[in-house]
């Protein structure tokens, strides 16, 4: 990929969003019903690509659980206020209800409250008990703190997910988490993430790890790139990923580590866009807060909006569209992507010709910037 001149001193790699490209239709037609969109990972099976994001704007044991009924997979934050809080109802009207000028600070105190191990027993149980796969998240700083009680809780699906995750962190104050080490003695996949470049996740994918999540900084609700000048354009990123997946294959002897694309999905174009260019699943966070459901009540944020240090994200108002199950299979009565996510993935893969999604990932993509 050629390099451009930023000056003198500075070249830089050209790097492309979703924006940037398209899909390219060059082979036969299919019938969109005849599209399988199934997914797996290790054991697990499901009959839709999709991962809620850990955030406690779009999953709440509730909404795990509804999600795992239609087919995908629902993480719940394991940091979050169902954690901290045995009736965490109060504070999520409250933290809906507070002044955009406020909203931040507030937020911080209210995360202030600990995490009670316990609490994390019972919502992991209460999904449990529901017959749904049982995923948790935990940032890379909490995992060697609360993992094992994770783990006792009988979580299927491990999640440690940061902004950036390195499996070769540096830090002279503590002992960094060794992540090789620590997914060889788990006996449940882990998902790690997010990284953004080939070698950061192909040090990923050496560590164990059953997926990785790709991506940072691209959220709605994120304002890394203003606050750190930290950014991933999503299609340079999961293509990225994906050339590291194909090269740990030949070096491992086969093994495969399923790419999940997390970030900066708002659309169902750019979910059919994330799959067109290596993601085997993707996590949605704003695209499922607008859900009816949604714990966040039609505002959305992540844990970055109230670091007690230095916050990397808002609070934004999503609206609420439609109920979960209309906005993942329809019908829709909107044209901009937002409704009918499955339905819009299965057309964009028939009319490309292609029935799977393994097969979809070599469809032809073009670059052709749009300017909205």
């Amino acid at each position: 990929m050629s390099d451009v001149e930023i000056g003198r001193a500075k070249r830089a790699r050209r790097v492309y969003a979703f924006d940037d490209i398209a899909i390219m239709p060059n082979r036969r037609t299919r019938n969109p019903e005849d599209v399988s969109v199934n997914w797996s990972i290790d054991a697990y099976q499901f009959s839709i690509p999709f991962l809620a994001a850990p955030m406690d704007s779009v999953v709440s044991p509730a909404t795990a659980i509804r999600i795992g009924q239609l087919g995908g997979l629902g993480v719940l934050d394991l940091e979050g206020l169902w954690t901290r809080y045995a009736d965490p109802e109060p504070l999520l009207e409250e933290i809906r209800s507070l002044p955009a000028g406020e909203a931040t600070r507030r937020m911080q105190a209210i995360y202030s409250e600990p995490i009670k191990p316990e609490l994390v027993t019972e919502r992991l149980a209460e999904i449990r008990a529901s017959g749904v796969t049982v995923a948790g998240a935990l940032s890379p700083q909490r995992t060697q703190e609360l993992y094992e009680t994770v783990v006792e809780a009988g979580v299927d699906i491990f999640v440690i997910r940061g902004t950036t995750v390195s499996a070769e962190h540096v830090s002279k104050n503590q002992e960094p988490l060794n992540l090789k080490k620590f997914i060889y003695e788990l006996d449940v996949p882990v998902i790690v993430g997010g990284a953004a470049g080939y070698t950061p996740a192909l040090h990923l994918m050496r560590t164990g790890a059953a997926g990785v999540l790709v991506g940072f900084g691209g959220g709605a609700a994120s304002t890394t790139r203003a606050s750190l000048g930290i950014h991933a354009p999503m299609a340079t990123a999961i293509a990225d990923v994906a050339g590291a997946r194909r090269d740990y294959m030949d070096e491992s002897g086969g093994r495969y580590v399923h790419v999940i694309a997390d970030g900066g999905l708002g659309t169902s174009g750019d979910i059919a866009k994330a799959f067109s260019v290596g993601a085997d699943a993707v996590m949605l966070g704003s695209t499922l807060a607008r859900a009816t459901e949604a714990p966040g009540g039609g505002w959305h944020w992540g844990a970055e909006a109230h670091h007690g240090e230095l916050p990397r994200g808002n609070r934004v108002e999503v609206g609420s569209l439609a109920p979960l199950e209309e906005i993942l299979f329809g019908p829709s009565s909107v044209a901009d992507g937002t409704v009918n996510l499955v339905g819009a993935l299965r057309r964009s893969m028939a009319t490309t010709g292609y029935s799977d999604l393994k097969e979809f990932q070599r469809v032809e993509v073009v670059v052709a910037p749009y300017n909205k």
